[in-house]
């Protein structure tokens, strides 16, 4: 129960750094000491070794059952996605709350958790030649129109949530980059933070003798955004690591310069909701922005020694 508790634990940092854009579930792993055996486990997990659970009548079934789970670290990865699964719950709603009442200080932090981040990880690209140079722009280039579609609206169908779980959840093995920028990128973010509060809210409303309607409404949605996110932890993360295992400077590059690109969105939304309020004047989006940006050195000024 202890080596659970400290896994959970270490499992709602990581997923209250995801919630965030620009702010690493992988980064925050790193620093926990819990990186390598994350991917081990990731790695690890293979269907076929789950095949004597239709036998778990036979003694000797389960008993094999037992020692495959342990051998793939199912305990482990249960503990610690229980524990970014309740982050993300609970955060997601202040994160909402947070881009919708206040746009501006929100998304000035956005810019600067952002900028920050491509900074400290361009310093990760040992050099640059002419290709990568080239897959830099063209990063840039697919950022920069996509978050220009993004802004001005996207489609919240549940293909584009199913792709947005598989996409998002592949941050979880990338120190620097957090599944919200994804989210934030693909114009899901305030989206999804919002469906999960409604569900959340559905579930609570239920004990009051509410409508079961919302949950299942909210509910789809949120368990397409899961099976997406499923599917895309033992796929595209395969990918994702072997590319940064066998190409990790072009890689690395690739991924820094869709951050760069999507700078457009925060500056997007922090023009179009200037107002004469306290928190909503141009001065509170760059303190907010510096602030961003000085959490994000602060933390890889910490983490500088540590391998990825």
């Amino acid at each position: 129960m202890r080596e659970f508790l400290a896994v959970y634990l270490k499992g709602f940092s990581m997923g209250a750094a995801d919630v965030v854009p620009g702010v690493s579930g992988g980064t925050i792993a790193l620093i926990v000491g819990i990186y390598d055996r994350l991917i081990r486990a990731i790695t690890a997990v293979d269907p076929r070794a789950f095949r004597p659970a239709l036998r778990v009548h036979d003694p000797e079934a389960r008993a094999a059952l037992r020692t495959e789970l342990e051998r793939m670290d199912i305990p482990f990865l249960i503990a610690l996605g229980l524990g970014v699964a309740t982050a993300i719950v609970i955060l997601s709603r202040v994160m909402h709350e947070a881009a919708t009442t206040y746009p501006v200080p929100t998304y000035g932090f956005f810019f600067g958790l952002i900028a920050a981040s491509a900074i400290v990880l361009y310093g990760e690209v040992e050099t640059w030649t002419p290709q990568r140079v080239l897959i830099s722009i063209a990063a840039i280039a697919i950022a920069f129109l996509v978050t220009g579609v993004t802004t001005n609206g996207t489609s919240h169908g549940m293909l584009i949530v199913f792709i947005a779980g598989a996409v998002a959840i592949c941050a979880m093995i990338l120190p620097g980059v957090s599944g919200a920028f994804f989210l934030l990128i693909l114009g899901q973010y305030e989206y999804m933070t919002g469906i999960l509060s409604e569900f959340v809210d559905g579930l609570i409303g239920l004990v009051n003798g509410d409508a079961f309607a919302p949950v299942i409404e909210a509910g789809t949605v949120v368990s397409v955004f899961g099976v997406g996110a499923l599917i895309g932890l033992f796929t595209m993360a395969h990918a994702v690591g072997y590319a940064l295992e066998h190409y990790r400077s072009a890689t690395l590059a690739f991924l820094v310069s869709l951050m760069v690109g999507s700078l457009r969105l925060p500056v997007a939304e922090v023009g179009r909701n200037f107002d004469e309020t306290a928190l909503g004047t141009p001065i509170v989006a760059v303190i907010a922005g510096v602030i961003g940006a000085g959490a994000v050195f602060v933390v890889d000024w910490y983490t500088d020694d540590l391998e990825y």
